[in-house]
């Protein structure tokens, strides 16, 4: 059975997050993006588990549904945590995604974390003991949870992290680095990016949203071909099953916030190699910059770019659809004429990977917009200009360069809706 998975989200009871993250607005975007299985996200926290336990029902294989409503897709226990903690002479600050197959399970890791730290202070709650000894105290209570350092190259909060991270799993996990089977590898990489480090060949690499808002899930997310069950899924990761894990779908990570190296305040954009030009000081302020993802990579690979161990899980490349009718269109994500545009090409195609991935171009062209079906082919075949994220600022990907002059405006638009 073939489905589409985004693991890592965050609930309502998260920093800066959305009032609409809540399971039953995300099974409804969820249909509307064509994902099959959401992670719950934050299941740490008091409220919101309540709310789990009211609105979702167990299906007996390790996985929930909406006890009212749309039955269509598949909820998954999940919940990031954060380890902030001195390990070797520095501090370090790891992010963790924690999967467990049942309510049982989870309030028994709860009840554990509780006397730790104080859990309704955040969806993403933290904690002063290390991200190994996480390990333990979860496994200690299941053997099937499943425990994945997340977005694991942000310079901070990550596992590779430039500025509190590790250079290695076993510097981080120490002995219970066998535990670790799996890492998240973040908006600002892809598994190209991390195929240059021989220490993650026996590692899965997986691909979330990390959603804040409902229209930001399945930024990133994983294809499976196998039982949509807990164990069957857990079994998938923990092998690295290649006819069974298809391929990862992946933002382009150039259009991550972390990318490049740079500094927001002094609007310093730099590659690795012209940071290393300056010795990562800033030209402007002279302080440090914020050593991005690609600078991360180099400083730790072992390889050459390129390198495709055997057996890599393949990924393929999405521009999220709003930002191809905005681009096409030459106006703001988020417009009403963008909106309208999405909502009739999700009726008419089902779904949004449908239309991103899977439906040809002659059957897209009948129905589209001739310019937005010109710019899911760019899109699917990489055709694209893109000014790299850095210092957490979002890079900013160009389909049409030419669409602010040739854009249409909101009349202009419904006109054109008019051809069909």
């Amino acid at each position: 059975m073939k489905f589409i998975a985004d693991f890592h989200i965050h609930s309502k009871y998260s920093r800066a997050t959305s009032k609409e993250m809540e399971v039953e607005t995300l099974g409804r975007w969820a249909r509307k993006k064509g994902i099959d299985l959401m992670g719950t996200g934050d299941f740490t926290h008091p409220f919101y588990l309540s709310e789990l336990k009211t609105k979702l029902e167990p299906k007996g294989n390790g996985l929930f549904q909406l006890k009212r409503g749309d039955k269509k897709t598949d909820f998954i226990l999940t919940g990031e945590v954060s380890n902030i903690y001195h390990q070797g002479g520095r501090l370090r600050k790891i992010h963790t995604v924690i999967f467990a197959p049942s309510i049982k399970v989870v309030e028994k890791i709860n009840t554990k974390l509780a006397g730790k730290g104080k859990l309704s202070a955040d969806g993403r709650p933290i904690f002063g003991f290390s991200a190994k000894n996480l390990v333990k105290l979860v496994l200690d209570i299941s053997e099937e949870c499943l425990l994945v350092p997340a977005h694991a190259w942000t310079p901070w909060f990550s596992l590779f992290g430039a500025n509190s991270g590790f250079d290695s799993l076993e510097e981080c996990f120490e002995e219970e680095v066998n535990n670790i089977y799996a890492i998240e590898t973040g908006l600002s990489s892809d598994p190209s990016m991390n195929r240059r480090l021989s220490q993650l060949d026996r590692i899965c690499l997986i691909s979330n949203s990390d959603a804040h808002s409902p229209p930001k899930i399945g930024r990133e997310a994983n294809v499976f071909d196998c039982e949509r069950d807990y164990r069957t899924i857990m079994e998938v990761i923990k092998n690295k099953d290649r006819q069974r894990f298809l391929f990862t779908i992946e933002f382009y990570p150039e259009e991550g916030k972390y990318h490049y190296d740079g500094h927001r305040n002094c609007q310093i954009l730099f590659s690795p190699k012209e940071s290393q030009e300056v010795n990562n000081i800033c030209p402007v302020c002279k302080k440090a910059l914020t050593i991005g993802v690609m600078h991360r990579v180099d400083d730790l690979a072992d390889r050459e770019e390129g390198f495709k161990p055997e057996n890599s899980i393949p990924a393929r490349y999405v521009v999220p659809l709003g930002e191809i009718i905005a681009d096409a269109f030459g106006v703001s994500v988020g417009t009403k004429a963008v909106d309208n545009e999405y909502d009739r090409l999700i009726e008419w195609g089902g779904s949004e990977f449908k239309i991103l991935l899977d439906i040809e171009k002659e059957e897209l062209s009948r129905y589209a917009h001739p310019k937005v079906s010109e710019g899911v082919m760019r899109v699917r075949e990489g055709k694209l200009n893109i000014v790299p994220g850095y210092d957490g600022v979002f890079g900013k990907i160009k389909i049409f360069e030419e669409s602010k002059e040739q854009g249409f405006d909101e009349d202009e638009q419904k006109e054109q809706m008019n051809l069909f």
